[in-house]
């Protein structure tokens, strides 16, 4: 059976919802194409910064820096507030991976941890500003407040000991009595 050309047509919503859709399929094809979810960051940069993080927070007991969102911490940060930083952080990365290359033949994140510590040792012999600020932003997101990206379910404040701590300037309430306590 034929349809007729009357059943073929959209209407204005249906339209505008077409049109909605492919330009949010679009912009998510778009953005995880291009950076592989990191906003500054691409991923072999976030390889090898993973692997140096997890150099100074190794997993034991708890989970180590970049299974707590400090990756996620850095990239945010270096997208906005940390824009400073972005070519310490640049250089930084590709001589690490350079020296893992030099040494072992591989980048930095293909390196067993052992070799991994050898090249961040060396960076931090050779690159003092680079490895301070990557250790001092690798803290920040490690123990710092869950809402930036870093301490993924406030995992080192558990560590710690820590029950979550309020956040300042805002008024803590009992949901169950729904006023400030």
């Amino acid at each position: 059976m034929q349809s007729s050309r009357k059943d073929l047509r959209l209407t204005r919503r249906q339209f505008v919802a077409v049109g909605a859709l492919g330009g949010a399929v679009a912009a998510l094809g778009c953005k995880s194409g291009s950076q592989d979810a990191w906003e500054f960051l691409n991923r072999v940069q976030a390889r090898t910064l993973a692997a140096i993080c997890d150099q100074i927070v190794p997993a034991d007991d708890f989970p180590s820096a970049s299974q707590a969102g400090v990756l996620t911490y850095i990239d945010r940060q270096l997208a906005r507030h940390y824009r400073r930083h972005r070519d310490t952080y640049r250089d930084g990365l590709e001589e690490a991976d350079a020296l893992g290359r030099t040494r072992f033949g591989r980048i930095l994140a293909e390196l067993t941890p052992p070799q991994q510590l050898e090249i961040v040792a060396a960076i931090e012999q050779q690159n003092r500003k680079f490895f301070d600020l990557v250790r001092a932003h690798t803290f920040e997101g490690y123990y710092g407040a869950p809402r930036h990206g870093g301490n993924r379910n406030a995992v080192s404040w558990r560590m710690l000991g820590l029950t979550e701590p309020p956040v300042r300037g805002r008024a803590q309430y009992d949901l169950r009595k729904g006023s400030p306590s």
